[in-house]
């Protein structure tokens, strides 16, 4: 658990901890989802597939992990999720970051940052040499965000097939 003070969360009046997701947490996580999905093409919010999805990672921590930020209250305030995969151009695992979202009241703090360095740090654990993550080409203030901490844009495309 990570806990940041107010002076490190920038204007945050409370501290905030960030923490390893728990079932408990699957009804707010699917809100932030809902947010986040939201404002992206390629997704429409569907409460049942988040559910599902979200169930899933959370029982098979061999495959990902999802971290939380939590108020004071304990209350799920933003999230990023992880799934690894083998590349087999590092010859290691590299961890496919998803789902950064901070709820709409407590954006422009610090969480995101705090919350992709714990995710960044759960996937170096495991053995991971590369992260990478997808971003909506619309979403002009995440490039900006993501270009301001040091991610580049890569040659690759995304291409995607529903089964």
């Amino acid at each position: 658990m990570i806990k940041k003070s107010p002076q490190e969360m920038n204007e945050l009046s409370d501290p905030v901890n960030i923490e390893s997701a728990r079932l408990t947490d699957v009804p707010a996580l699917c809100h932030l989802l809902q947010q986040l999905f939201s404002i992206e093409q390629d997704f429409t919010p569907d409460l049942e597939k988040q559910r599902a999805g979200l169930t899933l990672l959370i029982q098979q921590p061999d495959r990902g992990t999802i971290m939380v930020a939590r108020n004071a209250e304990g209350h799920a305030i933003g999230m990023i999720s992880a799934q690894l995969v083998i590349s087999t151009a590092e010859g290691a695992p590299s961890a496919w970051i998803e789902d950064m979202v901070i709820d709409s009241a407590w954006r422009n703090r610090g969480l995101g940052k705090s919350l992709l360095q714990a995710i960044l740090n759960w996937a170096s654990q495991q053995g991971a040499t590369r992260a990478q993550l997808l971003v909506d080409m619309d979403n002009t203030p995440a490039i900006a965000y993501y270009d301001h901490l040091g991610w580049h844009t890569s040659r690759l495309q995304m291409r995607s097939l529903f089964l």
